[in-house]
């Protein structure tokens, strides 16, 4: 998931660490060489994000078996959180001791490190005509491409949905809404029926960015969406913007229980509400559809049911435009290791890793092609990526397919909207001052 606030600062964390080694232990004049014929020996160093249940074991059985037929690699694996990765990366990149290979989102987080060299150019092993690079969907591939360059293995697809409790909807005698009108409107009828209509928590702040970003693939033209990504291109005028934050605080203020105190919710609330059934909707990604569905949840599989965002009336924009994007690993640049990095990468995405990564209880749909099926993967999950693949576009997240400045503006804005303590017109000038001061 995208847990990425305060991006501004690992921006500047990265600025900071040009030249220092990419592990403690590095000379800083180490390049790394990822297509030399791997050393297979010594330490390798994995940031992940998959501490904690059901994830953590996924890593560990691959390092377990790794280091089964390569006896003489030791694989360490320092395992993180969606929240808790910001944090331990910046301390990592600052310290000078970037493991061997680590976790990125795509977007303008990716950049950072390429454009700081702290990521190896992985062209000749990666790329789309190399023989690792056919195995993955060209578009997952591209997702990690800066300057004609591939940088990134990206392990897993994501997208944005609704997802919602089918006997809920039942017993409250609605439809799945197919206008944003109607979403609103089905949220009295399943709160008399006795269900939080939809559970949201934004206490990591970008929760709320992921509603803002969809709205905003609607209502505003693709064309001026881009380019008011970047600050130099970026005029960020269209009325599609402050209709879209109209939107988002009357989803907020009708159809949540915590209304204007959503910033003080845990987003695993929100998760825990639909799984234990007290709530009937909860804004997710994929990669959360076999957690809220697990053993043991009052939520099953067959209960457990997904719709895109619906489009809101007169919208300018994209309708068929999904939120979402892969996200992958990057190999330090510095490390001296970085062969033996990509040969531990290429049997993470072998066929079988790949579809035991979309089965459940993981349920991360794997950018290999193939993998995901209707045999290897849940029906939710294997719905959610089909859409994903038949989408027009995927839109970036928002706090990671712009500057730092920017995201943390909207970042900002997305609380002040909910808090009531802001306008949409005066959250939009203070996200194109930010734009402004970011050329």
């Amino acid at each position: 998931m995208q847990k990425r606030d305060s991006l501004a600062a690992i921006a500047l964390v990265m600025a900071s660490a040009l030249g220092l080694s990419g592990c403690a232990n590095q000379s800083s004049t180490a390049v790394a060489n990822v297509g030399a014929e791997p050393e297979f020996s010594g330490t390798l160093s994995i940031l992940t994000k998959f501490a904690g249940d059901p994830l953590q074991p996924y890593f560990e059985d691959l390092a377990a078996e790794y280091t089964e037929l390569h006896p003489e690699v030791e694989v360490e694996l320092i395992q993180e959180t969606d929240q808790s990765i910001k944090d331990k990366t910046k301390t990592l990149t600052a310290s000078g001791a970037l493991p061997d290979i680590y976790f990125s989102w795509t977007g303008d987080w990716a950049e950072n490190f390429v454009t700081g060299g702290l990521a190896a150019d992985l062209t000749g092993v990666i790329g789309p005509d190399t023989e690792w690079g056919k195995t993955f969907g060209e578009a997952s591939l591209d997702a990690f491409k800066y300057n004609d360059k591939y940088f990134g293995v990206p392990l897993y697809n994501n997208g944005k949905f609704m997802g919602y409790n089918k006997a809920a909807f039942e017993e409250a005698g609605i439809e799945v809404p197919t206008s944003f009108d109607e979403l609103i409107e089905s949220c009295g009828p399943l709160r008399e029926a006795g269900f939080e209509p939809i559970a949201f928590g934004n206490k990591d702040g970008w929760p709320g960015l992921h509603y803002l970003q969809q709205l905003f693939a609607y209502n505003v033209p693709a064309e001026v969406l881009q380019a008011d990504f970047n600050p130099e291109s970026a005029k960020l005028d269209h009325e599609g913007y402050v209709a879209s934050l109209e939107q988002f605080k009357t989803l907020v203020d009708e159809c949540t229980d915590s209304g204007d105190g959503t910033n003080g919710v845990l987003y695993t609330t929100a998760q825990e509400a639909l799984a234990s059934g007290s709530a009937a909707m909860y804004y997710q990604e994929i990669l959360e559809f076999d957690t809220v569905t697990a053993e043991g949840n009052e939520l099953t599989g067959e209960n457990f049911g997904i719709f895109k965002l619906p489009v809101p009336a007169g919208a300018e924009g994209d309708p068929d435009a999904i939120e979402g994007a892969p996200e992958g690993y990057l190999i330090n640049a510095k490390s001296p290791r970085a062969a033996l990095a990509v040969d531990f990468m290429k049997f993470v995405t072998t066929a079988e890793s790949a579809k035991t990564l979309s089965s459940p209880p993981y349920g991360q749909p794997s950018t290999v092609l193939g993998a995901v099926t209707p045999e290897t993967s849940s029906v939710a999950v294997n719905e959610g990526i089909t859409q994903v693949n038949d989408a027009s576009q995927i839109v970036v997240w928002l706090d990671t397919v712009t500057v730092p400045e920017v995201a943390d503006a909207w970042l900002a804005g997305g609380e002040a909207i909910i808090s009531g303590s802001s306008t949409p017109e005066e959250v939009l000038e203070s996200v194109r001052n930010a734009s402004n001061s970011a050329k």
